[in-house]
């Protein structure tokens, strides 16, 4: 990674408000900066997901799209597209689909990592999740801005791709401010490892992604992203978000 690229990660729920609208929607962030792109996988109770999200989530499961779905869509996408692509799901999806068969998939269309807030670095260990474990996908750790010292160790000794810490206690939406523990957790977290550390949950405009740009090493946006995209069905005006999201950390 660049040092003094700061990362921009924006987040939509893939599905919402179709497969085709996601696939123009990665192509477009992926040419206004956007380093990472996170998709949702759609799912009837998201952890850590406020109303907006989950309302995405609503609209994508009308939509009848699933998590083999999602994975046909990736392999459609790297025919196009380099930019790296992220899983934001519940287990329960992965355990479904059956493990050893989600990562196989997975890794053979291209995906490039996994957040799954459902499962803490203790579950991870367990005999059903070694194919996960011994997989080339990126798994991506969840930081609170409550997290003690101690499991932040054990968390980043797992962790891979980058560091998600959440900006604000609570689900996901846009916020006023974030914590003011993020910028302690940060220097926390970079006492255990080197990589990336990415704050999320409650950056809805340039000023904000600024200001968390300046904390830490990259920022990731969802529910102002996913907010625009319902109220506005232009791309182009969701596109131009992310651009001046990059303009500002830059």
């Amino acid at each position: 990674m660049n040092k003094n690229k700061k990362l921009l990660i924006p987040y939509i729920t893939a599905g919402d408000p179709s497969l085709a609208a996601t696939e123009k929607l990665v192509y477009a962030f992926e040419k206004a900066g956007a380093d990472i792109i996170e998709l949702g996988i759609p799912f009837s109770d998201p952890l850590a997901d406020g109303p907006i999200i989950q309302a995405s989530h609503q609209r994508a499961l009308k939509n009848k799209v699933t998590l083999k779905a999602v994975i046909k869509l990736v392999a459609k996408l790297r025919k196009k597209s380099r930019v790296p692509l992220v899983f934001m799901l519940s287990v329960n999806l992965i355990y479904r689909y059956g493990v050893a068969k989600f990562v196989a998939d997975a890794q053979r269309v291209g995906l490039n990592g996994l957040v799954i807030p459902d499962l803490p670095p203790e579950e991870r260990t367990r005999p059903e999740f070694v194919a996960l474990q011994n997989s080339k996908l990126n798994l991506i750790a969840l930081v609170a801005p409550n997290t003690p010292e101690k499991r932040i160790q054990k968390i980043a000794a797992q962790a891979s791709g980058f560091i998600y810490l959440i900006a604000v206690a609570g689900v996901t939406g846009v916020r006023a401010k974030f914590s003011q523990f993020v910028a302690p957790q940060v220097k926390i977290i970079r006492k255990y490892t080197k990589l990336p550390v990415c704050i999320g949950f409650g950056i809805s405009n340039p000023a904000q992604a600024k200001a968390a740009a300046q904390l830490a090493d990259g920022v990731i946006v969802g529910s102002a992203i996913v907010k625009l995209l319902e109220t506005n069905k232009s791309f182009s005006k969701v596109a131009g978000l992310v651009r001046s999201l990059r303009q500002a950390i830059d």
